[in-house]
């Protein structure tokens, strides 16, 4: 349970941002003894891996942050993400953390499984990121999209982390990302409502 939990955590925030899982996944493995990843993933805490994936988080989010930018970014991320989402369920959920310590027993059989629960999750939370993204600009003019960029990343590194040190609390961290896209576009569509009122108030009989 706890090892699915891991790999779940690390999709999901594959889903928001695809490097910030993948870079705490690897310098957790490189430097802390409490994660250890499977020798066919150990390819992660590689420091010149390590090094490609940092220098593509800062372009990934310097361009989130700019409006229309960031939805260009979001359809060359809809690849990106969730093959992202896919290395860290299947290296998460099969590696040794703080409260894994039996992670061989998880999916023994059919090591392709978690990389495609890690491919859907984070194609799932990309989607709705793509959803929830243009409907935010076109209400605040762009003027939403470095401050939800910026929650987004906080989201995926709190994710991360979760995933890796207490994977119990993931389903709480899931359940309100859940509850924040669902209001973003509840607002959006009260918006649109508002907008379109006095259009249709003026129109003649």
């Amino acid at each position: 349970m706890l090892e699915f939990l891991t790999g779940a955590g690390l999709a999901t925030a594959a889903g928001l941002n695809a490097y910030i899982p993948l870079l705490i996944l690897g310098l957790s493995s490189r430097f802390f003894d409490f994660v250890n990843l499977p020798p066919a993933w150990a390819w992660l805490e590689n420091e010149w891996v390590l090094g490609i994936i940092a220098a593509l988080l800062v372009l990934e989010i310097v361009a989130d942050k700019i409006p229309a930018v960031d939805t260009v970014n979001d359809w060359i991320q809809t690849i990106v993400r969730p093959t992202a989402g896919g290395i860290v369920f299947g290296s998460g959920s099969s590696a040794q953390t703080a409260l894994v310590t039996d992670p061989a027993s998880f999916f023994t059989s059919d090591a392709w499984v978690p990389v495609v629960i890690g491919v859907v999750l984070a194609l799932v939370v990309h989607g709705g990121k793509m959803l929830a993204r243009p409907a935010a600009n076109m209400v605040t003019a762009g003027a939403a999209a470095p401050v939800l960029s910026t929650a987004e990343d906080l989201s995926s590194v709190v994710l991360s982390v979760l995933a890796i040190l207490i994977p119990i609390l993931v389903i709480l961290a899931i359940a309100a990302l859940i509850v924040g896209f669902v209001l973003l576009l509840r607002r959006r569509r009260r918006r649109r409502r508002e907008r379109d009122a006095p259009t249709l108030a003026s129109t003649p009989s």
